[in-house]
């Protein structure tokens, strides 16, 4: 019998079974069907306005759905709270990254990571914890090379440039064990230049972590040929799906971007 809550593992690591958000009178999320393949890069597309990040909000917490489910992980986490789905694995980034400023590239990791030394009652009993402090340095540093920050290790935050920024996000992500990240955006505002260089990297850790990715772009230009499947969303709602060539000549999507 399985718990409470628990729905069974599948092939896919998030499911919305007709999510809907409403605003009022506007539906911003209007009865929307996704599902997430593990170990892959699914890409949520959509122009301005679409839903795209109130989509990535109800999912994780941030805001509460008025209807439909939200299955993580095997797990129906419909209207759990944000801290909970973070504890669980699905992690999500914003389009403005917001690390602590003040302290390191490094130390932006680290506070991400659990110590049991940060405990009142083990804090006295350095040698209960200082085998896991060092433990959690050399995995910091592993992360930093994955995302190509190591160079920066001892820079304050506040000096990164936006895309570096983005990547320490994900980073982040990667330090509390994320088995989902979804990227709200993590491209814009980028040079292309740099924007493949972030993408390519997404791709090396799905591949070598076994991750998952949920990439929020409307970029299509630079960040379609990244992706394994991707979902097309326009005033709420899901209008198309399939492979990015499918989708790429898809009249409908075709029209949204053009028309």
């Amino acid at each position: 019998m399985q718990p409470k809550g628990t729905v069974g593992r599948s092939e896919y690591i998030l499911e919305t079974k007709n999510l809907v958000k409403r605003f009022g009178g506007l539906v911003a999320v209007n009865n929307v069907n996704i599902k997430i393949k593990r170990q892959t890069v699914t890409m949520l597309m959509g122009p301005n306005g679409a839903g795209k990040t109130t989509f990535v909000n109800t999912c994780t917490g941030v805001l509460k759905p008025d209807g439909g489910r939200v299955i993580f992980d095997g797990k129906d986490i419909t209207g759990w709270p944000p801290h909970k789905i973070y504890a669980s694995g699905f992690v999500r980034t914003f389009q403005i990254p917001e690390p602590f400023k003040s302290l390191t590239v490094l130390e932006n990791i680290l506070v991400a990571m659990k110590n049991p030394g940060e405990s009142p009652l083990r804090a006295p009993w350095k040698r209960s914890w200082v085998k896991h402090e060092e433990e959690n340095l050399k995995r910091a540093f592993s992360i930093l090379m994955r995302v190509g920050l190591d160079k920066y290790w001892d820079w304050e935050a506040y000096k990164l440039g936006g895309g570096q920024l983005k990547m320490l996000e994900v980073a982040r992500a990667l330090a509390v064990g994320a088995k989902l990240i979804a990227l709200d955006e993590p491209i814009g505002g980028v040079d292309p230049v740099y924007a493949n260089d972030i993408l390519s990297y997404v791709r090396r850790l799905k591949d070598d972590l076994k991750l998952t990715f949920l990439l929020i772009e409307h970029r299509i230009d630079i960040a379609l040929p990244f992706a394994d499947y991707v979902y097309v969303m326009d005033r709420g709602k899901v209008i198309a799906e399939g492979t990015p060539d499918e989708v790429a000549n898809n009249p409908k999507v075709i029209e949204i971007y053009i028309g």
